[in-house]
């Protein structure tokens, strides 16, 4: 790949690009010679700009008279056109009326329109080699189109076949790096009224997001807190806040979104494993003998006078510490393998807040790891609330747990009978608050007397309580689980 490395901003008073250059080419193995010095405010260097893209990027690498080949690098679908092909042909060459296929599925589709974005679409009836364009072949669903598939030339196919029918023969070799789209963050999304109208509204909106976003993994799912919802999958924790953020912007539907969490893979005792999405899904009639959690691979790069405080904040979210090198300029990387469950919620956030917002952080997919995890159940008078269980450390269990029951103590209105909140770890109770009952002064009347006759008032109150108590049920208010959410 080529790069051109280009400092910006040199003319403020703090700048130092030099240095800055330097860490470059510590980080990433470059020339400090190659390095372009510009500022857009004032104009200093951008004249080079242009003339290095000339000189130091190459040319597309393809073969102009070679079978067809083309990359998929996006799609979006437009209401009157249908599913739009952004493509770069990378082999060969596509015109209208031919008739492509992809590699993934070997669905065959006839070209209707080939041409530029520049920005807006402009036919042009062609692509070459080393162009970029938009296709358009008559598809329907945003999921027939795999963003980093390869699509050939189907020339092998009839005429006579039907816009998706498979093709029959092997494609040519396809394009390295294709990978296809894999859910690894699950949440609950309800509908915040919880009626039928708000849950239709709610379906509704995201039938139309989804028309865009053929990543998202969507399935019916019902709480006996939340009312009817939808269980999504995403790609990771940015892409399930830009998709609720759409939902409530673009379509002013209000969304409760439960705990973020993982696919954590279990190994059962009769050797079988599966899948867990959900934590209210975890078994308990059988025995589980291992827990597999995903990871990430992260890294850090911060000033040395933060080091500390990021390498307690890894630490204490069960981080690995893999790699611990200077880059100089006062500068240090790390890399951590973290579980991916541990950056949900505000990981980002200490990172920015311990380092002043000096810090950078990336990460990249790692491998499953064992894990001894357990799964935590709120308890509201005795009656388990499904949308508040999750999956947490062992050893976390009880923290959490109690940091959850205080909230909830704060947030939840007093009866007229006491209510025992508990978190329960594996059906081992670990923590526990309780709610007083409102009391009426029912000696009040009594001016004097007997102290039996108060005694005798009070014991038939108790007994009211004490009734209230068995026969009563508590119900957690729908606007209390976006604060819930929050805790950890």
């Amino acid at each position: 790949m080529d790069l051109i490395p280009v400092v910006n901003k040199i003319d403020l008073p703090a700048a130092d690009p030099r240095g800055c250059a330097e860490q470059m080419a510590a980080a990433f193995d470059m020339d400090p010679e190659a390095v372009l010095f510009t500022s857009a405010k004032t104009g200093q260097g951008m004249e080079a700009v242009l003339p290095a893209v000339i000189e130091r990027i190459h040319s597309p690498r393809g073969d102009p008279s070679g079978p067809l080949r083309m990359l998929l690098f996006d799609a979006f679908h437009d209401e009157y056109r249908g599913v739009v092909l952004l493509v770069k042909v990378v082999d060969g060459r596509v015109e209208v009326g031919m008739r492509v296929a992809m590699a993934s599925t070997g669905a065959a589709y006839e070209v209707q329109e080939v041409g530029l974005q520049a920005p807006e679409r402009h036919p042009t009836g062609r692509l070459l080699t080393g162009q970029v364009g938009y296709l358009l072949c008559g598809i329907k669903d945003l999921k027939a189109a795999r963003v980093g598939d390869t699509l050939y030339a189907a020339v092998h196919q009839s005429q006579g076949v039907a816009a998706g029918a498979a093709v029959v023969g092997p494609p040519p070799p396809r394009l390295p790096g294709f990978k296809p789209a894999k859910a690894m963050v699950f949440a609950g999304l309800f509908p915040l009224g919880g009626d039928g109208q708000e849950f239709e509204s709610l379906a509704t909106a995201m039938d139309k997001l989804l028309l865009n976003d053929a990543s998202v993994v969507v399935k019916r799912e019902n709480s006996e807190a939340l009312g009817p919802g939808f269980r999504c999958g995403f790609l990771g924790m940015l892409h399930m806040e830009i998709f609720t953020q759409r939902l409530q912007q673009e379509y002013g539907a209000s969304v409760v979104t439960t705990t973020p969490m993982v696919p954590y893979v279990l190994e059962m005792s009769d050797g079988s494993s599966r899948t867990l999405e959900s934590a209210s899904e975890y078994p308990t009639d059988t025995r589980v003998s291992r827990i597999l959690e995903p990871t990430v691979t992260a890294t850090l790069i911060s000033p040395d006078i933060y080091l500390g405080r990021l390498m307690e904040l890894c630490a204490g979210r069960r981080g690995e510490q893999l790699e611990h090198s200077s880059l100089g300029g006062s500068r240090t990387m790390l890399r951590y393998r973290l579980p991916l469950a541990e950056l949900a919620g505000d990981f980002y956030s200490l990172v920015k807040s311990r380092s002043q917002g000096y810090a950078s952080f990336d990460y990249e997919e790692g491998p499953y790891r064992p894990a001894d995890l357990v799964r935590l159940d709120i308890l509201a008078h005795g009656k388990p609330v499904d949308a508040l269980a999750r999956m947490v450390a062992r050893e976390e269990a009880a923290s959490i747990g109690r940091a959850l029951l205080v909230k909830m103590k704060d947030l939840l209105d007093r009866q007229q009978f006491e209510i025992v909140l508990q978190a329960a770890a594996n059906g081992k109770i670990v923590a526990r608050e309780t709610i007083k009952a409102l009391r009426k002064n029912v000696t009040a009347k009594c001016y004097g007397g007997d102290v039996t006759r108060k005694r005798k008032l009070l014991d038939r109150q108790k007994e009211g309580k004490r009734r209230m108590k068995r026969l009563g049920s508590i119900d957690v208010p729908q606007e209390l689980f976006p604060e819930l959410m929050k805790t950890r």
